[in-house]
């Protein structure tokens, strides 16, 4: 039972750690857009593929 002295301030401490966390990831904006950069990759492929490069204008 004297392990719970030791435990339950340990415990609240990372659930504070875990809340600051969050809160600070809300007030830098890390939530703001979640759909946007899973679209960026399919979009940045199809734009490859329809602009010609140097290269290709060479040969």
């Amino acid at each position: 039972m004297e392990i719970l002295i030791f435990l339950v301030p340990l415990a609240s401490l990372v659930v504070a750690a875990a809340v600051w966390a969050f809160i600070w990831a809300l007030r830098r904006g890390q939530f703001d857009d979640l759909d946007s950069p899973a679209w960026r990759v399919v979009f940045d492929d199809q734009e490859r593929q329809t602009k010609p490069t140097d290269e290709d204008t060479k040969q």
